[in-house]
Parts: structure tokens; sequence; C-alpha cells
């Protein structure tokens, strides 16, 4: 008789990226890398490549709500990330569905610019997010612009980056995880990691020459790869942290751009 083997299941609540470099598909290649069974809840669709973003299609709330309840019914997730959440109908849904089911681990990467420039959240959205969604939060994994807008203020340094990690942990309840990969006249991209009693300082040297699109998505994803397979929340972020290091080292071209390596 064949024995087979038991996988871990993740999902990701995001948007299609056409391109192929962030969001949902993003998501799933980490997932399928860490050993985990990927399953998705899409939010919107999204006609971009690794330049701009053309055009943006929400999802109904309706029809997102059903995708989480067929999930949910047959795949039960051992921990759950959210990418971008169009507009307040699909954060409403989400927080509806995720306040019955708290006992599972929610990764909230909260996507609020595209990485071109685009504004993909809108003001009352924000607001949901802020008010409703983090405290139910596991772990927010803001940039260095999200984390600003979460505290109202602009960070500049790493010891902005530790101010901001407390300070979100502080009002909102969850952990946090402030990315510092934009700071300027840094030679490593830092990170820092609080959770009320750990502090996390993850550096990594920055890789020079490349522009690169998804890395937001990929390391959020490798944190709930992570929980799924039952690691504590420190180590899943420090993992993580090195799994996106690398797939920045091995980069590759296609077309005229680069992307990720995962695998």
């Amino acid at each position: 008789m064949v024995k087979f083997k038991r996988t871990a299941v993740a999902l990701t609540i995001a948007g299609a990226d056409s391109g192929g470099g962030a969001g949902i598909q993003a998501d799933l290649k980490t997932f399928a890398d860490l050993g985990v069974h990927g399953t998705s809840a899409i939010t919107c669709l999204t006609a971009q490549n690794p330049r701009h973003i053309l055009a943006l299609c929400p999802c109904s709330p309706a029809f997102l709500r059903q995708q989480l309840t067929a999930v949910w019914e047959e795949l039960p997730p051992a921990a759950v990330k959210t990418g971008l959440l169009p507009g307040a109908a699909q954060v409403c849904v989400v927080v509806d569905f995720f306040k019955t089911r708290t006992g599972t681990p929610l990764v909230v990467d909260p996507v609020m610019v595209s990485t071109s420039g685009t504004s993909l959240l809108p003001p009352a959205a924000r607001s949901l997010l802020l008010r409703e969604l983090l405290p139910l939060a596991t772990l927010v994994t803001p940039n260095l612009d999200e984390a600003g807008i979460l505290i109202g203020r602009q960070l500049s340094s790493v010891d902005d980056l530790r101010t901001a990690a407390r300070e979100i942990h502080a009002r909102y309840g969850c952990a946090a995880l402030v990315k510092g990969g934009h700071l300027l006249r840094t030679r490593t991209a830092v990170d820092i990691y609080y959770d009320g009693k750990t502090e996390l300082f993850l550096s990594a040297p920055f890789v020079r020459g490349l522009t690169t699109h998804g890395t937001g998505c990929t390391y959020s994803a490798a944190i709930t790869a992570g929980l799924a397979n039952g690691l504590s929340l420190p180590d899943a972020v420090g993992r993580a942290k090195h799994y996106v290091t690398r797939a920045i080292a091995d980069s590759r071209r296609a077309g005229r751009h680069f992307v990720l390596g995962h695998g």
C-alpha cells in the first residue's frame, strides 16, 4: 500500500499579477518552493508588468467570500496571508471572515502603493484595514513607506524602523516586521521585527544593479509558509529573510526585466 506524505496548506488572499512577478503568482511560487500546498482567493485582476500597472479590476465581495468558503470547506489552511485588497468592500469580507477564525495565523502585507508608484488602496479601505484588519493579524509586514503611513510619519533610519515596529505593535496589537530595503545611504537591507517580547535585527547585503519586483509578496508568503509548517513566528520571519535574500541574489532576466529566483 502506497503511503502518501501529508503537506501543510497555506492560503493567499491577494491580487493576480499578469506579469507573474508579484501577487498571487509570487505567493504560489514561494509556497511550492517551501513545501506547502498553496491555495488562493483572488481579490482583483491586474493588467501589469514589472514597469507599471495598466488596469485593475476588483473581484466582487460576494465572489471573494465564495472563494474563501470553498477553500475552507475542504482545504483549511494552517496559515494565511493577505496582499492587495483593492477596496473597502474586499477588506470588509476578509475582516468578517477572520473574526470567527482567529486561531489561524494571519500575515497582513499592507499593500498600499505599487513599486511603480501607483496608489492601490483607497482612503476608505486604508482606514478600514488599520482599524479592523490589523487587530486580527498575527503579523503585519510594512515596507518603509507603508510603515510611515501606519504610524503617521516618515522613517529615515534604522532607529526609526525600531521605533516604528514597537509603535505598530502597541497601536494595533500584532507583531510587526518593518522592512528597510528602501532606506537611503545604507549598505545592507535591514528589517526590524518586534512582537512585544522578541526583537530581531535582520540584515543582508544589498545586491546592486537589480530592480526587483515582488519581494514584499515573496517575503510575506515565505513567512506564511513557515507558519504553516509549524515554525514559531520569529523563526518563520528569520528563515523568510534568508529565503527572499537568496531569491534576490538568484534573480535572472526575463524579457527586459529581472525576476526573482524562486526555486
